[in-house]
């Protein structure tokens, strides 16, 4: 899985995202993120009551310290996130990645060209990492902590919709394909 600096002869454009300019896909994508937020979100209630997030059993001062820690782990995990693309890039070789903000969607991105594999692999290091951070971490919290916690995990899941989807349609493209993710816009290059 290397990252190539440059694009070999023969091949041509493929495919083309920009969430920012497609505005059906990016009501698609948010759309998928919305449903697996409610789905984990009502499935979990049934073993753990979403009521805990505001139990004040141990006090105000508690609740208030959960309400705190909640926002702020919100922030880190945006950074998190985005920094598990960027050293998945590294370790496929890319030299320098760029990060950004947008607005609406925060963005790893570089220059290079990512095989199919090398792709799925940048794609999906969040959600796989996190995902498993996340689940010891929940398994080891207090009740009243769960839904904090839990909740970062629903934003894990739910907002990597945008990796899902490139991965799975993407999945699907010829095998010799070849990627270029400059953040929220991505382009496909194929021999084929």
């Amino acid at each position: 899985m290397k990252a190539i600096e440059k694009l070999p002869e023969g091949y041509k454009e493929y495919y083309s995202i920009n969430l920012q300019k497609d505005k059906k896909t990016a009501i698609l994508v948010n759309a998928l993120a919305l449903g697996i937020a409610v789905i984990m979100a009502i499935v979990m209630s049934f073993n753990v009551s979403i009521f805990t997030i505001f139990d004040i059993e141990n006090g105000f001062k508690d609740y208030i310290i959960r309400l705190v820690v909640f926002v702020l782990s919100i922030i880190a995990y945006l950074i998190l996130h985005e920094a598990v693309h960027g050293i998945a890039m590294k370790i496929c070789g890319t030299k320098k990645v760029k990060y950004g903000f947008t607005g609406l969607y925060a963005f790893a991105g570089s220059d290079d060209y990512y095989t199919k594999g090398a792709y799925i692999f940048i794609a999906l290091a969040p959600i796989v990492l996190w995902g498993i951070v996340l689940t010891i971490i929940n398994i080891f919290v207090p009740q009243s902590w769960f839904w904090v916690v839990y909740f970062i995990q629903i934003m894990n899941i739910s907002g990597a919709a945008g990796d899902l989807f490139v991965t799975i349609k993407f999945s699907r493209f010829p095998n010799d394909i070849l990627v270029k993710d400059l953040g929220v816009g991505m382009t496909v290059f194929s021999k084929e």
